[in-house]
């Protein structure tokens, strides 16, 4: 098998914020139609933490675009359009999280969480920026971290640094004060705050159950994109035997995703799918020289 054309970057992938709400919210519109059309066969539980996986996706995907050419060259049958809209998926599904965490009354807690954000991001940038300075995290991903400014930017860059963080965790360990209780952290009160901003900025979305739908099924998309194009890497980079590297699993270090319902039930606030539809198994890794699909 011929070698993608494409340069591949070596270093470990730098985790991307997710977006502001009126960019997601115009993401969520434009694949409204896909998502309230999904079958609910192909809804899947949601084990992972949304803003990280959509962090991830984001940070990952210019060098899934940078193999965009070969895919459509050697991988015909493969529906290209899935990496086309990824972002639009990630973003729609970070939307979608957003109107489920506002469903659940985020409206009462602004000013406390505005306090708390502005002083963890601090410190968490802070502790970011001495790894960096060390070779451990990537200096261009935390300076533009650094960059943000107002209640939205904070917001995002909470996710960012989570994901960042939490990313790297097993290489920064031990060697700095962050703690990985402050990570977690991170990575809910970012969204949780943008879901109060945007309570407070046009009122109250849709009810529980509407938003939960509708969470469940952009999630079920974004995955469904991520996993084709993580098939379409492995079969390219088969021989580098770097697709891990371009494309990280999802849910790497999760224990799986083939839980049943009853696994769900003791952690309510991540299960996707009414009725508790079953995770499909793993995308396989297609053998050289065997046709991929869409």
């Amino acid at each position: 098998m011929a070698k993608p054309s494409n340069p591949v970057h070596k270093k470990k992938p730098a985790a991307g914020k997710p977006a502001a709400p009126l960019q997601a919210a115009a993401a969520f519109d434009r694949i409204l139609p896909e998502i309230e059309a999904l079958s609910p066969e192909r809804l899947i539980s949601i084990k992972i933490d949304i803003p990280r996986a959509v962090s991830q996706v984001l940070g990952v995907l210019p060098g899934l675009l940078a193999l965009r050419p070969a895919i459509a060259e050697q991988l015909q049958q493969h529906d290209i359009a899935l990496l086309d809209r990824l972002e639009t998926y990630a973003f729609a599904a970070w939307y979608a999280h957003l109107l489920w965490l506002s469903s659940g009354g985020a409206e009462n807690a602004l000013r406390p969480l505005l306090t708390e954000a502005a002083a963890l991001r601090e410190n968490l940038l802070g502790d970011a920026e001495a790894l960096a300075r060390r070779g451990l995290l990537d200096a261009e991903t935390v300076a533009e971290i650094r960059a943000g400014h107002g209640h939205i930017d904070t917001a995002n860059d909470l996710v960012a640094l989570s994901a960042l963080l939490g990313g790297s965790w097993s290489d920064i360990a031990g060697k700095t004060a962050a703690t990985e209780a402050e990570v977690k952290r991170a990575g809910e009160l970012g969204p949780q705050l943008l879901a109060t901003l945007g309570v407070r900025e046009h009122g109250k979305g849709p009810g529980p159950t509407e938003a939960a739908d509708k969470r469940a099924r952009a999630f079920a998309l974004l995955v469904h994109a991520y996993d084709q194009t993580r098939r379409a890497v492995a079969y390219l980079r088969w021989n580098e035997g770097d697709a891990d590297a371009i494309a990280p699993s999802l849910y790497k270090g999760r224990g799986g995703r083939g839980a049943s319902p009853s696994d769900t039930a003791t952690e309510p606030e991540d299960v996707a799918a009414p009725g508790g539809a079953a995770a499909p198994a793993a995308p396989e890794v297609v053998p050289e020289g065997a046709p991929l699909g869409g």
